[in-house]
């Protein structure tokens, strides 16, 4: 039962070390997004999902900003170990994808479909999610490697600030990725018996 695209979502992993020497062009990795955005199913086809591709000075940018906003919340000392982590797994790659949900086509939906009505936020989560795993698997696919992290809501504000994101567009994720430099760590796996059921 073996065949690429069972392989590809086998390799994908997260990686915690880059450097920035990747073989994709900015066009190149641009077109991978499209790619996702394009053909990655959602929710009543309510094609919510935004993504913002950071790279170069926008990418270093991005990592900053998030070390500025962690210094607001937590100790100097807290901080020194997170500003250690961002420099080397997160900062060090050669770009971050940003993904977002455009509310005001979940709004749409809510006020259009008001039975699934508390539903709709967690099918925006849904889509997003799916193109989160999409591009995590084809970016593996192209010899990078990516994490994926949650810093929102805590940059929320300075992301859309810094690159005039649409006031409508929320914060999901980010995703650095970047050559790889580093193993991953061993993967365990809990029983299946007790995660998968056939009736026949």
């Amino acid at each position: 039962m073996k065949n690429n695209f069972l392989e590809a979502i086998k390799n994908r992993r997260s990686y915690y070390g880059f450097d920035k020497n990747i073989k994709l062009t900015n066009q190149e990795l641009k077109e991978l997004v499209d790619y996702a955005i394009k053909h990655v199913p959602s929710a009543f086809n309510s094609q919510s999902t935004r993504i913002v591709l950071l790279v170069g000075e926008h990418h270093e940018k991005l990592w900053t900003l998030t070390k500025q906003e962690l210094a607001k919340k937590v100790s100097a000392e807290s901080l020194k170990g997170t500003e250690a982590k961002i420099d080397i797994s997160f900062a060090s790659g050669y770009g971050t994808i940003l993904f977002f949900e455009d509310q005001t086509v979940v709004d749409a939906l809510i006020k259009e479909y008001p039975s699934y009505a508390d539903s709709f936020p967690i099918y925006s989560h849904h889509t997003s999610a799916m193109h989160q795993f999409a591009l995590w698997t084809m970016l593996r696919e192209q010899g990078i490697g990516a994490s994926l992290q949650h810093y929102n809501p805590l940059i929320d504000e300075a992301v859309a600030k810094e690159w005039q994101i649409d006031s409508n567009w929320k914060l999901v994720a980010q995703m650095p990725f970047g050559n790889p430099i580093c193993d991953t760590a061993d993967k365990s796996f809990e029983p299946l018996d007790k995660r998968s059921i056939l009736f026949e």
